[in-house]
């Protein structure tokens, strides 16, 4: 099962990742609006992701079939999904998104521009 994997010794919190997903997947320089969080942690300057691990698990709660499983990622249907946000509470990464601009929750569909954008190259996709 593919999945994007973050290394935090090279992560510098830089956000560059947030914008690319954002502007790429949704149209708009919003970093909100990015299918992953960068989190920091301090008063060592360290940095996290938070982003889908392609579990299912939004798929088995969603009581619309608004998520399914295309190539090994799990992405949301728009045209089934209601924003119930089942989805969104039941993620056991907290890797699923709402924006008040959005009909749908936001989560990675494993594009991979984030990583090929990332400066210190700290994301990568993994099987």
């Amino acid at each position: 099962m593919a999945r994007l994997i973050h290394d935090e010794k090279l992560c510098t919190g830089c956000r560059t990742c947030m914008m690319v997903c954002a502007v790429v997947n949704q149209g708009a320089a919003n970093p909100k609006k990015a299918a992953l969080r960068i989190v920091p942690h301090m008063p060592e300057p360290r940095f996290s992701a938070v982003v889908c691990n392609q579990c299912g698990h939004c798929a088995d709660v969603c009581p619309n079939d608004a998520i399914e499983k295309r190539d090994g990622v799990y992405v949301i249907n728009a045209d089934n999904c209601t924003a119930c946000y089942s989805c969104v509470d039941e993620c056991p990464q907290n890797a699923i998104f709402t924006h008040p601009d959005m009909e749908t929750p936001i989560k990675c569909v494993l594009c991979g521009e984030c990583v090929q954008e990332c400066p210190r190259s700290a994301l990568s996709i993994a099987d």
